[in-house]
């Protein structure tokens, strides 16, 4: 018995290792391009009900919201959380049949759209806004009269906190707490007046036109006010043509200012002026060189200390800086230092004025989490969250229970890494409540304007959305409110793509990723591959929440398993598996992508991973490319749209934060123009003449590279387009790409005259 399983899983292996290719005819293409245009068509509106807009009302509880069902027929329900009931917010006959009557128009009953509701049972009248204008509807009667917007208002959310910039707008001049003075920049100088500008009075002498003094804000009792010496540094600009503009025979040069990695900053020596006294005092802290001037805070209840924050050029440095006013002094309340990099964007603080703390997130220990910092001696009161998962954000903090809402990562060792996920937590990092522990799925709350009940919608990828009622105090569900209907859209022949998990290069950690088959998909038959790339490392990318139709399933139509999944280098992750991008973009996790490939490939022998192609936009575009560069023995055809090919042409704040500063020969190294000549495989660069995001020369220096090397290659150049994959014909190009170079068969030919008979 041993011996025949192990000659009958030989035999298996063999069948299966010599499927034969699927090599389309030049009829079944065409007919599968018929098809996928059919279905592009078809798959529009086959999904229902896929989430609620919850309208609240005035007891902050209660809401409305409205279902399209099949054929756009709407209905509109109305929830009472204390109740549990759900109930017919109106009846679309009679409210149509009264509108239409005070309006003197026609409403559709069975598509009535609406677009806001208040319900005043007392009076038995609802508000109904429809067209714009507003209506009284009596639900007795069931008669409706226009009328001014109702008075009863939307309730206001309460408890929220938002994150405020780091940076502030540009002030040429400030007036004093008490409004009575107005300090302002002439020639240079600091002026102080009274509020209307009169009898002026000059402060300080050291400043010119050249480099003068700005940025005014004073402290809260009027007692100094904090300047800048300015340094400004003209951002240069990049150009481009406009080349194809009605009523003139010649191209348009445009230009707009652009940084570039290297590029200098306008920057800020920050200074103190005591109003009495007229002293300038130099902050003992360097010059501010990289973004703009930051807020100011001046501590609670004391008029000498302030503190402001400082991201280093470079993104390895971050401090909030404590000032004493009176003579300059600073000390460092928080000051984190990293070999690689800290993601600027992600870095959370929250300021407790009363009681002198700050909430503060780090990756410190590994994994982004929250901190509590003593605001006056720095010292870190105690770690708030903790453990081998994500802090993702940070929605609310309740100051007087002390208690922090946030969204995260990863806390479930037996989930999907990247869903998130809501909680609360104290200060002290006790007494976690999971809001969304009930599903292994990806979640979006809304929450009641009190916040005593949230609307929760949940989904993933092979997992239509759920919309739940849940009260917040315990997490226990109130009722089911919804469930996404998809019966139409598996009708049409399709399954929904599949969640793949295979081992990293390193063997061990998990990466994630999605499959696309063709409806039409034959098992017999081996497919090729082609990836979605986008490996930017300012995200994660593969989808989590409920995605049917789009572009991955659409290119699969034609004859191809299409892929998307995130390699290391990308976010959401620990900061090991973020940092393998510092200063390596042109790795772009491709040692991950290859070996999930090759493991999906040895799972279902009808993938042929001897035949890969790959396509992306923008850092997608420079990976695309790159793949050709640099792994051409795996990828076999590339589609690079909008690409920023070289990192010193791509915009500073962006490249900087992973390339790092000043820019080294890395730069140079990793360009896709530096390794053009290395090129192997089938290429097609897409470029819009009018890109303001990557400058099209990204992709035109490429192509330089590439013809002074001899290679081989495609280009397609869209007049008047901006950063895109390039559009409409951009896709259908790249489709005919991958049906020419990896199913070797010609598309159609929409240039051939029919001759008819």
């Amino acid at each position: 018995m041993p011996g025949m399983l192990i000659a009958c899983t030989l035999l298996f292996h063999t069948t299966f290792a010599q499927l034969p290719a699927y090599k389309p005819t030049r009829e079944q293409i065409s007919s599968a391009y018929k098809h996928m245009e059919l279905m592009d068509s078809l798959s529009k509106g086959t999904v229902l009900k896929t989430g609620i807009n919850p309208v609240w009302q005035a007891d902050g509880k209660s809401f409305w919201y409205k279902n399209i069902l099949k054929d756009s027929l709407t209905e509109y329900l109305y929830v009472d959380p204390l109740t549990a009931k759900k109930t017919k917010a109106i009846d679309n006959d009679k409210v149509a049949k009264a509108l239409s009557t005070a309006a003197d128009t026609i409403f559709s009953s069975t598509r009535l759209m609406l677009q806001d509701m208040r319900f005043d049972p007392d009076k038995n009248t609802v508000f109904i806004q429809a067209g714009g204008k507003w209506y009284a509807y009596d639900t007795r009667l069931h008669t409706a009269r226009t009328v001014e917007k109702p008075g009863i208002e939307k309730p206001v959310e309460r408890g929220w906190t938002k994150q405020l910039s780091r940076w502030q707008p540009f002030r040429a001049d400030s007036l004093s707490p008490d409004k009575k003075l107005k300090a302002s920049v002439k020639n240079g100088n600091i002026y102080l007046s009274d509020s209307k500008g009169k009898n002026p009075q000059q402060l300080t002498y050291e400043g010119n036109p050249l480099r003068p003094f700005g940025e005014l804000s004073w402290s809260p009792d009027g007692a100094f006010i904090v300047c800048y010496r300015i340094d400004e540094q003209q951002e240069r600009k990049v150009s481009y043509v406009l080349s194809s503009l009605p009523n003139t025979t010649r191209g348009v040069v445009k230009e707009h200012d652009y940084a570039q990695p290297g590029d200098e900053f306008t920057s800020y020596e920050m200074f103190v002026l005591n109003v009495k006294t007229k002293a300038l005092v130099k902050v003992q802290s360097e010059v501010i060189n990289f973004f703009d001037t930051p807020v100011i805070r001046w501590r609670n209840g004391d008029n000498m200390h302030f503190t402001y924050e400082k991201v280093d050029r470079g993104h390895q440095r971050f401090r909030v800086i404590e000032v004493n006013a009176a003579n300059g002094s600073t000390k460092h309340i928080i000051d984190e230092k990293t070999g690689t990099f800290i993601y600027q964007n992600q870095i959370y603080t929250h300021y407790l004025a009363r009681e002198h703390e700050i909430i503060w997130s780090s990756e410190k220990d590994g994994w982004r989490h929250l901190y509590l910092v003593d605001e006056q001696t720095g010292k870190i009161k105690n770690q708030i969250t903790k453990g081998d998962w994500v802090v993702r954000d940070v929605d609310s903090v309740d100051v007087v229970k002390r208690e922090i809402w946030f969204r995260a990562s990863g806390m479930n060792p037996d989930e999907d890494p990247y869903h998130i996920h809501y909680y609360r937590i104290r200060f002290d990092g006790t007494g976690l409540v999971k809001l969304t522990s009930h599903a292994k799925a990806m979640h979006s709350l809304a929450f009641s304007p009190d916040r005593s009940f949230y609307i929760d919608t949940y989904s993933t990828m092979e997992v239509p959305p759920v919309m739940e009622l849940r009260k917040t105090a315990d997490a226990s569900l109130v009722m089911k409110l919804e469930q996404a209907d998809i019966s139409q859209y598996l009708s049409l022949g399709f399954e929904l793509p599949e969640i793949f998990t295979a081992k990293g290069r390193d063997g061990k950690t998990d990466i994630w990723g999605i499959v696309y088959r063709p409806s039409t998909f034959d098992p017999g038959r081996k497919y090729p591959i082609i990836e979605n790339i986008y490996a930017g490392p300012h995200d994660s990318f593969v989808p989590k929440a409920f995605r049917h139709y789009g572009e991955m399933q659409s290119l699969a139509e034609l004859g191809f398993i299409v892929v998307q999944m995130d390699g290391m280098g990308t976010a959401n992750r620990s900061k090991a598996f973020h940092d393998v991008c510092w200063k390596n973009l042109a790795d772009a996790g491709f040692s991950d992508r290859i070996a999930w490939m090759k493991t999906l490939a040895a799972k279902y022998p009808y993938m042929d991973s001897t035949k890969v192609g790959v396509y992306g936009t923008s850092a997608g575009g420079q990976n695309a490319l790159g793949a050709l560069l640099f792994h051409s023995g795996f990828y076999d055809a590339a589609v690079s749209a909008c690409g920023c090919h070289d990192n010193r042409v791509d915009k500073q704040w962006w490249n900087e934060q992973w390339m790092g500063y000043p820019v080294g020969k890395h730069y140079e190294e990793q360009s896709n123009v530096t390794n053009a000549a290395k090129l192997q495989g089938d290429l097609l660069l897409i470029v819009g003449e009018a890109d303001q995001n990557v400058p099209p020369e990204s992709t035109y220096r490429v192509a330089d590279a590439l013809i002074r090397a001899n290679k081989d290659f495609e280009l397609l150049v869209i007049p008047g387009m901006g950063h895109s994959d390039g559009g409409t014909y951009g896709r259908r190009k790249k489709r005919d790409f991958f049906v020419s170079k990896l199913l070797e068969v010609n598309p159609p030919n929409r240039n051939k005259v029919s001759v008819t008979q």
